[in-house]
């Protein structure tokens, strides 16, 4: 990708960075840790960790994307999801504040139809596939 369309992707996902980072700064305020991979801040570690253990309701996550922020709960854990997030921040460049509607719809319709909200989203589903080399 060239350097413009990648600024591009960069600021069109920048409202759920700004998210990602306020609560990564939040994390960091209370004994989280941050570190820069690229164009990409990680988080883990205190309120990031509270945070993913006790915002999905009992489903278990290693990690959550926002922009260009990934929220893990753990150092490892976001070595073992980093393919996984990755797919995820190239969906927030392709859609930029549109992804937490389209994302959130996709869930809710699942949901509706008794399907499975997280593992039948198809931006689960591409980042599922995309990270395991099919």
């Amino acid at each position: 990708m060239n350097t413009t369309l990648r600024a591009l992707g960069i600021v069109w996902a920048s409202p759920y960075t700004l998210l990602g980072l306020s609560l990564g700064a939040i994390g960091l305020a209370t004994g989280g840790r941050a570190r820069i991979r690229g164009p990409v801040v990680e988080f883990h570690g205190g309120g990031v960790t509270w945070l993913l253990r006790h915002a999905t309701k009992g489903q278990f996550a290693l990690a959550m994307t926002l922009g260009h922020t990934i929220l893990g709960q753990t150092d490892a854990a976001l070595d073992v999801s980093r393919k996984h997030d990755l797919v995820h921040i190239r969906q927030f460049e392709r859609w930029g504040p549109l992804m937490g509607p389209a994302y959130l719809g996709c869930s809710l319709a699942l949901w509706l139809l008794g399907r499975r909200p997280y593992y039948d989203n198809p931006f689960e589903k591409e980042a599922y596939r995309q990270s395991d080399g099919q």
